[in-house]
């Protein structure tokens, strides 16, 4: 599964204004409804979800990285969205450290494998120091769309 699968570019946000881990999830999820991702009725309840979820452990998996989910029956297929953070949130992250790369997903139940092939990818992709560092220095969603596509097409790691 590459980005291109489940990253909506519209929803990119290369700037969060997000102080604290609710403010990132909420900022997320507003830019997945704002470019058409969900439905707004559904906005809430899936703050909600993400919340929940962080509630049983924090997606802050280290290395300034998290990886905030949940999985939901009001989308057809896996939705996500990247989020980059300058100054860093703290997200109770495993590491202690502030959180800067958000990458948000948002999967229908009834396609876990989708969920956690994504989960893979990304992973699999933060483990390059250099696709890293370059999306914490984009300034703009462009910037890291065209970073997600040079990943896509692995030119920072090995398949």
């Amino acid at each position: 599964m590459k980005f291109a699968d489940f990253i909506s570019t519209k929803a990119i946000r290369a700037d969060l204004k997000a102080v604290s881990k609710e403010e990132v999830i909420q900022e997320l999820v507003q830019s997945l409804l704002d470019s058409g991702q969900i439905d707004a009725d559904q906005q809430q309840d899936i703050i909600s979800a993400i919340m929940k979820r962080e509630e049983l452990g924090s997606t802050g998996i280290g290395r300034g990285v998290a990886v905030p989910h949940t999985k939901h029956p009001s989308v057809q297929k896996l939705v996500g969205t990247v989020g980059v953070s300058v100054e860093g949130v703290d997200f109770d992250s495993l590491d202690g450290e502030r959180v800067q790369l958000f990458f948000l997903l948002i999967s229908p139940p009834e396609r876990p494998g989708d969920h956690l092939r994504a989960l893979e990818n990304i992973s699999r992709q933060l483990r390059d120091e250099n696709f890293c560092r370059f999306l914490k220095q984009s300034k703009t969603p462009d910037d890291i769309s065209q970073l997600l596509q040079e990943a896509d097409d692995n030119q920072f790691v090995s398949g």
